[in-house]
């Protein structure tokens, strides 16, 4: 079924068996904890910590003299075949690049893979470098063309996933402003749950629906009496809500159908009523009415209408949702256990979920009987929570830790989720190796062969940071935030800029002679980023592959899918899952 699902969006990984996948994982701890001394460094430190002699004696000289463009050709493009070296380089620096290109899953669609070197925007804003040609206009609203390239192959993929598992109904976790909710439900008429901890981002979603509602009202009254737009549409339920990472997927379900009871109330000014949608079912009964236009562009060519679909599939989880509290239940069995389990099969799907979240819903995603299928985007590895750092910066906890006590299960980790990568030797990455598997490898190399002037902003913090030292010996890595177009600034102006952010005055005494030597080094700076930015897709592959193993550990099959591209959106690589059929 995962290969079916993969032929369909024409962009699939090749799936690894078990062993293959145990393999590479061992291949890649140690790979990674033997150049930790990169994945682990701060560039900030360069200077004051002299981190260009912490590399291989003879990398040095091959290195040091390398321009921006080399330094792209050279190291971090993949699949450039006619590389002109300057000089002869030691086969373990050679050895080193191949292997982390090796190692780290592809990261560009199969049709188009040609390394970074290919990297450009797709083809469908071309034309129109803020709006895709292939969503339809009603979605691009109040939507930056990454999202709309997003959602728009995301919720495809979702569609085919309840295709395959024949479910109507999904869960959209950590859904923020709705976007990709809204295309899953009014584009491609799934039911969908979307949770999203942060209020204001729930009510904007709703407000979002609300306009899109009218939109398609005010199409449909100028096209009165026509068939060409459809008579009704799921709307999505957006709840507010923190899902905890500790929590049962009973404690899960039941967040899901409490949000569900509490939203059949009332009409709002952005909510269609169950009498109004209803109506319209029997309307579109009698018309058989036809896709929008509007719409076309951004359905399946075999999506039906659902002119057949029963009441119970407009709302999501609403089947006897509060018989927890009212119904009936079976004889020696609670009330809530009956309701849990009377719950309807859906797809789980998170886009870009934030730290240990990802890791929570594929964990849902095991546990739960309900949870069919699940496509998994993650984001913001430094947040994983890990057994040497179970807390770290950015961390994300729940809103009123009075309403989130502790649950029945024990702590999990996000990362390792395996057994296999957790008894691997080497498997730990450290704070700093998490933050840079984040980092864009496509951006940096346009920066690169372009030469331009952003890349002495490394350099720069650097040789602040040595003045920073030498002021406040106890201050380390201080942060002093991004300051605006610092590329375009001389160093001075930027020193005063950034030094009242760290306590000093902003006229502190610069010794100009050695700011200069510095600033002589920045293709030394630029270099040894580079070396390190070479092994944020391999640490990236290492997090996402244990989760891979995780499943296989679960007996779930499980497929890696580069689905957007990794130009506009960097963080492009998509864990599919379906659970086996079985009674």
């Amino acid at each position: 079924m995962l290969a079916l699902a993969a032929q369909h969006v024409e962009m699939c990984t090749p799936t690894f068996s078990a062993e293959q996948q145990k393999h590479l994982a061992k291949s890649l701890t140690t790979f990674v904890s033997q150049y930790s001394y990169l994945t682990d460094s701060y560039i900030i430190e360069f200077f004051s910590e002299d981190l260009w002699h912490t590399l291989p004696p003879s990398w040095q000289p091959v290195l040091q003299d390398l321009s921006p463009p080399q330094t792209a050709d050279l190291l971090l493009d993949a699949a450039l075949e006619d590389r002109r070296y300057p000089s002869v380089w030691p086969l373990s620096l050679l050895a080193f690049r191949a292997t982390a290109h090796a190692l780290a899953f592809p990261r560009e669609l199969s049709r188009d893979r040609a390394g970074v070197a290919g990297a450009v925007r797709p083809g469908e804003f071309l034309e129109n470098h803020s709006q895709s040609a292939l969503l339809g206009h009603i979605f691009r609203k109040h939507v930056k063309p990454k999202k709309q390239h997003e959602i728009r192959k995301l919720g495809m993929l979702v569609k085919k996933l309840c295709d395959l598992t024949d479910c109507k109904r999904v869960v959209d976790v950590g859904s923020g402003q709705g976007h990709l909710t809204r295309f899953l439900s009014f584009g491609l008429g799934l039911s969908v749950t979307a949770i999203e901890a942060d209020h204001a981002l729930v009510a904007m979603a709703s407000k979002f629906d609300g306009e899109l509602v009218c939109a398609l009202d005010k199409e449909r009254q100028k096209k009165v009496g026509s068939s060409q737009l459809p008579l009704s549409h799921p709307v999505p339920h957006h709840v507010a809500g923190w899902v905890n990472p500790s929590a049962s997927w009973e404690t899960f379900i039941h967040q899901l159908r409490a949000a569900d009871c509490i939203s059949d109330g009332p009409p709002t000014p952005f909510r269609v009523s169950k009498k109004r949608l209803r109506s319209e079912d029997e309307q579109r009964n009698s018309h058989a009415a036809q896709t929008s236009p509007s719409l076309r562009s951004t359905q399946h060519p075999d999506r039906s209408q659902n002119s057949n679909k029963d009441e119970s599939d407009e709302e999501l989880f609403t089947d006897n949702c509060c018989s927890g509290a009212t119904g009936d239940s079976e004889e020696g069995v609670h009330p809530e256990q009956t309701s849990v389990r009377s719950s309807p099969d859906f797809v789980l799907t998170g886009l870009h979920a934030c730290g240990d979240l990802s890791a929570t819903l594929l964990r849902h995603f095991v546990t739960c009987p309900h949870v069919r299928g699940i496509t998994s985007v993650a984001c913001c590895y430094m947040k994983i929570s890990t057994e040497e750092n179970p807390t770290p910066p950015g961390l994300v906890t729940p809103p009123n830790p009075l309403t989130h006590r502790a649950e029945t299960l024990p702590s999990a980790f996000g990362y390792p989720m395996s057994s296999w990568v957790k008894g691997l030797p080497g498997h730990q990455l450290s704070y700093k190796a998490r933050e840079a598997a984040c980092h864009a490898v496509e951006d940096y190399v346009q920066r690169l062969r372009e030469g331009s002037p952003l890349l002495r902003s490394h350099c720069y913090r650097a040789t602040l940071e040595t003045f920073i030292r030498d002021a406040r010996p106890d201050l380390r890595r201080a942060g002093i935030q991004t300051i605006k177009k610092s590329h375009r600034l001389s160093f001075n102006e930027y020193a005063r800029l950034g030094l009242p952010r760290v306590g000093l005055p902003p006229d502190l005494p610069l010794d100009l002679d050695r700011v200069q030597a510095m600033l002589n080094q920045q293709n030394r700076v630029v270099v040894y980023f580079s070396l390190a930015l070479l092994l944020a897709p391999v640490v990236e592959t290492l997090v996402l592959l244990d989760r891979m193993i995780y499943l296989q550990e679960n007996g779930v099959d499980s497929q890696m899918v580069p689905l957007f591209n990794p130009t506009l959106s960097p963080r492009n690589l998509v864990l599919v899952a379906l659970k086996p059929n079985g009674p």
